[in-house]
């Protein structure tokens, strides 16, 4: 017996944008909990240095908005309304992009690897995000 062709269901474009931000999300927190193995790494955070420079509250604060920002785009692509959404997606999609290419010279082989993802997942989130449908029928390629 044949077995019946498969339905494939249109992803909304937000959706895909909300499921390119959780991805990123699980790169960042993968590639930070990998990083503790790296010999001195440990001891270096015990002595006082952060991802960013010798910690302080500044340093932090600046670490936890780099993280916080991609895990509320998961829940404001949904949201928000469309053009604050799509540009919104452009211009934060690029950033990460840019902040991941200037931390990966020099890092561990698994860090790159991550970075590469997470590169690959900013360019994707700009794409469907540049590509977002319009209204009256004119389609695009990053709609479906």
């Amino acid at each position: 017996m044949a077995a019946s062709p498969l339905v494939d269901v249109t992803v909304p474009v937000r959706a895909k944008l909300s499921a390119l931000w959780a991805a990123l999300m699980f790169c960042y927190i993968y590639g930070d909990y990998f990083g503790l193995y790296v010999p001195g790494k440990l001891s270096g955070m015990i002595d006082g240095d952060g991802p960013i420079g010798h910690v302080s509250q500044s340093t932090l604060i600046i670490t936890s908005i780099l993280l916080a920002v991609p895990g509320l785009m998961v829940f404001l692509s949904l949201v928000l309304p469309a053009t604050i959404c799509r540009w919104g997606n452009i211009v934060l999609g690029a950033f990460y992009i840019a902040v991941m290419a200037l931390t990966m010279p020099g890092a561990w082989s698994f860090y790159i690897l991550l970075g590469v993802v997470e590169i690959a997942v900013g360019l994707l989130t700009v794409w469907y995000a540049w590509s977002w449908p319009r209204q009256g029928g004119t389609h695009t390629a990053g709609e479906s």
